[in-house]
């Protein structure tokens, strides 16, 4: 659990930031699912469960890639 505390922070500043996708964009099915993982992940972290370092990061990963994704939508 440990090793995960440090990402904490940014995986919250990411959920927010997915849930603001627009409904219309391509991309917000794919965010809400991606937020839904990482929101699982968030619960058994906080409840001290463990959670696979790897599934964790490579969630982050696509939930930026999403955000930048959909960013790029609106230019």
């Amino acid at each position: 659990m440990g090793d995960e505390l440090p990402h904490l922070d940014l995986t919250r500043l990411l959920l927010a930031r997915l849930e603001r996708i627009s409904a219309d964009s391509v991309w917000a099915h794919r965010a809400s699912g991606v937020r839904g993982s990482l929101l699982r992940m968030m619960d058994k972290v906080e409840k001290g469960r463990p959670v696979q370092r790897s599934k964790l990061m490579r969630l982050t990963e696509l939930g930026f890639y999403i955000l930048e994704e959909s960013a790029k939508e609106k230019f």
